[in-house]
């Protein structure tokens, strides 16, 4: 069963459920408070009968007149033909067109039958145990008590009337009830639709991606599921730029190798037929190894960055201390291309707790980018500075060939390397700033990088907490 129809039969079945609760709970309330209702009625119906019975008696002395107020109330056949006769709805009378089904036997105080509406019990006979609603004649005379009076002996009058009600409350009920399950349906269909159609659009936009094609889901809610469908997108958005990013390190990766493997291969071609000289072949075989060896490095840090496997070996370590040593690990290479190389550290700055190991790895690939943009007769300046109370800002600053304004927001991104650099073939893997950043924002710092634009230069900044 698909995820809609689950949905629609859960909201139907807690519809169902509520409404035959409801129509139970309610058909069974109301048959116990009518039940109250007709027993109050009975009684004072009884009672009612009762008084003018009394009142009867009193003045006749006796039960010859028993009559008279059974056929006021409508108790007598007769007096029923006539109200239907003559049409009357009125007075008292009036109530026994409601009436005309209740049995009364009226009987002395000695138990005797006076009287018998239904004509079942002869009058002098002792009367057996009788149902209903009974009220006591009194003489109103000397106030005792002369006979009683029954009231629908045998119920079937009060508890028609009752089951006539409670079988109309139900139909109302039920039909009230089919209404709201009609209403829950189509809401239901609603709902569930409005809920599965993002997920539905969703497994196959998620298909379409599996099979290297990028497909937005419409957003169409700003809820869970309008979150769910943006969210989706900009995962989707990322896949395609790490597709592209991976597609540019296949490319890469197979220029790297192919360049000093094919330097390799022609070394030994030209070592074996006697072109080149051991100690020619050794330096250039040497020199493309070490080429090698910088990718299989980069590629291991890139690893342990990824899978958080980037562990730190901190110490106390001065920053100016720390940038002198890049600056004369980096100076043999800018002085090979003319590049003035150069420190500015402000004063008082504090000692860090750092991998040194790490750090200068970050620094180093910062520095090296800089000095392999930066044409001959540049400058590369490393400047050093505090910023508010706890920050210590490091930035390397070339006034080499600048970033585009396209390309800034990439150039941290793995095996990212802008079409300039491609171009102009530079050394370089796209990993460098990459991997700085991590190592950098391993030690809960920040870098970002800035440019003006081609032929601007390029700065870059790091920035480290001074109490780490």
């Amino acid at each position: 069963m698909s995820l809609r129809w689950r949905i629609m039969a859960s909201i139907v079945s807690v519809i169902l459920l509520t409404v035959v609760v409801s129509v139970v709970v309610g058909y069974f309330t109301t048959q116990a408070r009518l039940g109250v209702f007709v027993e109050d009625l009975g009684d004072s119906q009884a009672s009612r009968l009762a008084q003018n019975l009394s009142r009867e008696y009193t003045t006749a002395g006796g039960w010859q007149t028993v009559d008279r107020p059974l056929s006021e109330a409508g108790y007598l056949a007769e007096s029923r033909a006539r109200g239907e006769r003559s049409g009357e709805h009125g007075s008292e009378g009036a109530e026994s067109g409601d009436e005309d089904s209740l049995r009364v036997v009226v009987v002395d105080v000695d138990g005797r039958v006076v009287r018998d509406t239904a004509a079942e019990l002869s009058p002098g006979t002792v009367a057996p145990d009788l149902g209903g609603r009974r009220g006591t004649v009194v003489d109103l005379a000397t106030n005792q008590p002369v006979g009683h009076v029954y009231v629908d002996v045998h119920q079937e009058f009060l508890a028609s009337e009752s089951l006539g009600f409670l079988n109309t409350l139900l139909y109302i009920t039920g039909i009230g009830g089919l209404l709201t399950v009609g209403v829950g349906v189509l809401l239901a269909a609603w709902l569930s639709k409005r809920i599965t159609g993002p997920v539905t659009a969703l497994t196959k936009a998620t298909q379409a991606v599996s099979q290297g094609d990028t497909t937005n889901v419409p957003v169409t809610s700003g809820d869970e599921l309008g979150q769910m469908s943006a969210a989706f997108n900009r995962m989707a958005s990322s896949l395609e730029t790490q597709r592209e990013l991976r597609r540019r390190l296949v490319n890469d990766v197979a220029h790297e190798l192919n360049t000093p493997l094919s330097v390799i291969q022609l070394e030994a071609i030209g070592l074996r037929d006697g072109l080149q000289t051991p100690e020619a072949t050794s330096a250039h075989v040497i020199q493309e190894v070490e080429r090698l060896r910088g990718l299989v490095t980069d590629l291991n840090s890139l690893a342990e960055t990824d899978h958080g496997e980037l562990s730190l070996a901190r110490e106390e370590i001065p920053v100016r201390e720390l940038l002198a040593s890049e600056l004369d690990r980096w100076r043999p290479q800018a002085q090979a291309r003319q590049i003035d190389l150069s420190l500015e550290a402000g004063p008082h700055l504090p000692d860090l707790r750092l991998d040194r190991m790490r750090m200068s790895q970050a620094l180093g690939n910062v520095v090296g980018n800089a000095i392999d943009c930066t044409p001959e007769g540049g400058s590369v300046v490393l400047r050093a500075g505090v910023e508010g109370e706890a920050v210590v800002a490091i930035s390397v600053i070339d006034d080499g060939v600048g970033i585009d304004p396209a390309d800034l927001p990439h150039v941290f991104d793995r095996f990212y390397r802008t079409e300039d650099s491609r171009l102009r073939r530079r050394h370089g893997r796209g990993l460098g700033l990459s991997i700085a950043r991590s190592i950098v924002e391993a030690h809960d710092g920040s870098v970002d990088i800035t440019s003006e634009g081609m032929g601007h230069g390029v700065r870059v900044t790091i920035r480290l907490p001074s109490n780490a």
